[in-house]
């Protein structure tokens, strides 16, 4: 093996040139020199950004068979594809449980409030489920939902 003249004083690793020092060094600091132009995310590595980048060139060509979620890279499939595996295990005794289980790792929100556009993941969850001992109080509250705003200052 070579000589490696450079050694890192953060952590004692030895390097051939100066310039892998310099690379590695970026390592114990938060300097992120490379910066995408598309996005404006930076990277600690000329090799990281050209890799990111594909993220905005390349076709994803990777399909998950379970979601039909897409990817450029056969490593972030699988690495999505876990999440398929870890809610199989979270499979509990009713089938409901686990298809409202799956929209969170899939981002699935088939409920739309009919007020505020907002979705969720169980129709439940339209429903804020504060109670009130007066009539007028729920409607003062429905506004928050609403957005309505029937009283003006006169100010």
């Amino acid at each position: 093996m070579g000589e490696r003249p450079f050694d890192c004083s953060e952590c004692g690793k030895n390097f051939i040139s100066y310039s892998k020092l310099v690379q590695h060094n970026r390592v114990h600091s938060s300097e992120r020199p490379f910066t995408c132009s598309d996005c404006s995310k930076s990277f600690k590595s000329a090799h990281v950004l050209k890799m990111h980048q594909q993220v905005h060139t390349s076709e994803k060509s990777y399909v998950c068979s379970t979601c039909g979620m897409s990817f450029a890279w056969l490593s972030g499939l699988l690495r999505h594809q876990r999440v398929h595996s870890a809610t199989a295990a979270k499979a509990s005794s009713h089938p409901r449980d686990l298809k409202e289980h799956r929209r969170v790792h899939t981002g699935e929100r088939p409920y739309t409030c009919n007020d505020c556009g907002k979705g969720f993941i169980r129709s439940s969850s339209l429903l804020c489920g504060k109670a009130f001992t007066q009539s007028s109080t729920l409607l003062s509250h429905q506004r928050i939902h609403t957005g309505e705003r029937p009283y003006t200052c006169s100010k």
